[in-house]
């Protein structure tokens, strides 16, 4: 078999050279040197790169449309639907963008291709067109920049609900702890001299606050219809807690606290029963058939998309979005921080 493909490899590179022969050879009967573009090659590569253009975009719709059933599910908070039709605009604006520039990059090159007989015209400056071409993008970009700076303002001002949930989120590699705030609504101090084995985010042992607190691993739950307030904070280095289906993130920096705020629209299960999520674990579950997995369900995640170490990948936690009382009841079963110490 290695003897086959050595003789294979032997022919190809023989095959080749007498290729490159007969190219050589059929230079020398044209009538003109062969570093010399003649009118015939500047019109066949003008047609040539006409044709492209239609490949280029027959290429790009059919990407469109083979990994558009590929994007996230729709936006499950109430600022995300925002932060969507904001993305949409982009990529709208972008995608025209982007068939107009090329269009006119392929036509130009088949309209304008060498001519021995047409001279080149020299065209320094038109005030006219340079007005154009920044006053256009100028336009669309500050109608970008306010409707972002606009909704991010609002996701990151002062929440004065009284009924939000606080949440605090640490980070260290390569794990997730969720601090619940208690009965009180507010999350105890800190302090990163206490953290041990018993006190793995650091919680001030001499602040009461922080005695009805809860400490939640793997999986949390919060309720439909109420503001989530995430503090963050990290252990070691930045993460990034990256909610992708409630369209939020913030980085977790050492030595600091961030913060974001979200209210949740749909619970877990009326996600699962969306159409567009059906069809997305649909395909899931089929490709994992062929690899003999098990089926999985829709969750929502909670993410670390900051590269922070070869186990970066497999920092994440399941968020289960309950009704009220499902959600309610969940929360009976947690115990506070003082009730485990005491135990």
């Amino acid at each position: 078999m290695n003897l086959l493909v050595l003789l294979a490899i032997v022919l190809l590179i023989i095959a080749g050279h007498q290729l490159l022969r007969v190219i050589e050879l059929s230079r020398g009967l044209k009538k003109t040197k062969e570093w010399q573009v003649t009118d015939s090659d500047n019109d066949m590569m003008g047609k040539a790169m006409l044709m492209f253009m239609f490949v280029f975009f027959a290429f790009f719709f059919w990407q469109v449309n083979r990994w558009n059933d590929r994007a996230l599910p729709p936006a499950a908070s109430e600022h995300g639907a925002k932060i969507d039709a904001l993305f949409d605009a982009n990529v709208y604006l972008i995608t025209f963008v982007f068939l107009v520039t090329n269009f006119f990059l392929f036509w130009f090159a088949y309209k304008y291709r060498g001519n021995s007989q047409n001279k080149a015209v020299y065209y320094p400056h038109n005030n006219k067109i340079e007005m154009l071409w920044t006053v256009v993008p100028a336009v669309a970009l500050t109608f970008i920049i306010i409707f972002g700076l606009k909704y991010w303002n609002e996701i990151t001002a002062e929440s004065n609900d009284a009924n939000k949930v606080v949440i605090e989120l640490y980070a260290k590699q390569f794990d997730w702890t969720a601090r619940f705030a208690g009965k009180d609504g507010k999350l105890g101090e800190t302090d990163f001299r206490q953290i041990s084995s018993t006190n793995s985010v650091g919680m001030d042992t001499s602040d009461v606050v922080g005695f009805d607190d809860i400490l939640v691993k793997n999986e949390i739950h919060i309720p439909v219809g109420r503001e989530i307030e995430l503090h963050m904070r990290s252990r070691d280095v930045i993460h990034s807690a990256y909610l992708p289906h409630f369209r939020a993130q913030m980085n977790c920096v050492p030595g600091m606290v961030t913060f974001f705020r979200f209210k949740p629209t749909k619970t877990t299960a009326e996600m699962r029963k969306d159409p567009y999520v059906v069809q997305l674990m649909a395909g899931i579950n089929k490709q994992r058939a062929t690899e003999n997995k098990e089926p999985v369900e829709f969750d929502y995640t909670l993410l670390c998309n900051k590269i922070c170490g070869a186990s970066h990948y497999n920092m994440q936690m399941n968020v289960v979005v309950d009704t009220e009382a499902d959600y309610n009841a969940w929360m009976q079963k947690q115990k506070a921080v003082k009730t485990v110490a005491s135990k």
